[in-house]
């Protein structure tokens, strides 16, 4: 009758937390000390109650005796067909109160929230990187250890999480079941395509709390703040150059095996990254989208504006510190450089002739073709 009147006897010396009970101090004061005297001898893990230690079991035997009454899916906890059932019901209650986002239970709720507050109380042992949920920090360890124990069968490709691989798996299978309704791309994921939906309502739900730069995607976000903290998890084993993201060392690889994967239909030309290939192109169809708006002159890439834009500001933001001398280009700083360290780098293959400059070795190599006046 306890359990209808609210009626707790007995309560804890420490913290003075009632039980309606009398063996429930005794339990509840393992809390306090720590002590978990049943121990699961296949993986060593220990609890405080044996009926913890049992549902545990259940996950080494397949035992599974909870079944939901509609689809007959079984559970090895007594509460899992009352959580299950949300799934047929689509009841969510539990919500966020700052995004209005529902989830069917509170621990989900709880995990989400550390979104907002930004605590990450798992962290890594090796490199001390914080994690929301428990599992974070199982698997950001395989990016320490490499290990890549999910493969996929087709191509052989290992990956770290078993998720990546159910991706995988989808581009062999092809089926792209979710359509987006506005430019009629397919996706083979509802999380896919529920962040292309994003690029049409310009909606950028993930924010750096440093710079306040908003993101699509919460992968994107976490690269970003990777400028903040330095962080550089990825590191060429020929060079030990360390980079921020995994695409970025895989492009980097490249130097050092010559790999030109990205080739132009027009010229055969070869380039190590897809976007070097796009500015190329532009050779091709002349088209120069970039125009000053003081003398009207047209360019292909927007990083040749800005240089043209300091020969209207007279800005040179590059100063050998040996002489002072400025620049406007970096590259030109590096040159002059060599005018002090009498470094000559520009080797002619023809003759002994070096030079610091590769604009004076062009114009020396004509002596050889007898383009030029000798």
């Amino acid at each position: 009758m306890r359990t209808h009147s609210g009626e707790k006897p007995y309560r804890c010396d420490q913290c003075m937390k009632g039980f309606g009970q009398s063996s429930g101090p005794k339990i509840h004061m393992m809390t306090h000390s720590g002590e978990k005297p049943y121990r699961c001898d296949q993986r060593m893990k220990s609890y405080q109650q044996k009926g913890y230690l049992k549902i545990h079991m259940r996950t080494h035997s397949g035992e599974k005796p909870y079944r939901c009454d509609q689809c007959m899916k079984g559970f090895g906890q007594s509460s899992g067909p009352k959580i299950h059932m949300m799934t047929h019901s689509g009841e969510k209650p539990y919500r966020c109160d700052q995004r209005m986002k529902s989830y069917q239970q509170k621990g989900y709720l709880k995990i989400h929230m550390r979104t907002h507050s930004g605590e990450k109380p798992y962290r890594c042992d090796q490199c001390m990187k914080g994690f929301g949920q428990s599992s974070g920090p199982k698997i950001h360890m395989m990016t320490h250890s490499g290990e890549k124990p999910y493969s996929c069968d087709q191509l052989m490709k290992p990956f770290s999480q078993r998720s990546n691989l159910k991706l995988n798996m989808k581009i062999h299978s092809s089926k792209k079941p979710y359509g987006c309704d506005q430019c009629m791309k397919r996706f083979q994921s509802k999380g896919y395509l529920k962040i292309h939906m994003r690029t049409h309502s310009g909606e950028k739900p993930y924010r750096c709390d440093q710079c306040l730069k908003r993101f699509g995607q919460k992968g994107n976000l976490d690269i970003h703040m990777r400028t903040h903290s330095g962080e550089k998890p990825y590191r060429c084993d020929q060079c030990m150059k360390r980079f921020g993201h995994s695409s970025s060392l895989k492009t980097h690889m490249r130097t050092h095996s010559g790999e030109k994967p990205f080739s132009c239909d027009q010229c055969v030309k070869r380039f190590s990254q897809r976007s070097n290939l796009t500015l190329h192109m532009k050779i091709h169809s002349g088209e120069k989208p970039y125009s000053c708006d003081q003398c009207m002159k047209r360019y292909s890439q927007s990083t040749n504006l800005k240089l043209h834009m300091m020969s209207h500001s007279g800005e040179k933001p590059y100063r050998c510190d040996q002489c002072m001398k400025c620049f406007s280009q970096n590259i030109n700083l590096k040159i002059h450089m060599r005018t002090h360290s009498r470094e000559k780098p520009c080797l002619c293959l023809q003759c002994d002739a070096s030079f610091s400059d590769p604009s004076n070795l062009r114009v020396h190599m004509l002596k050889h073709t007898g383009k030029g006046v000798i």
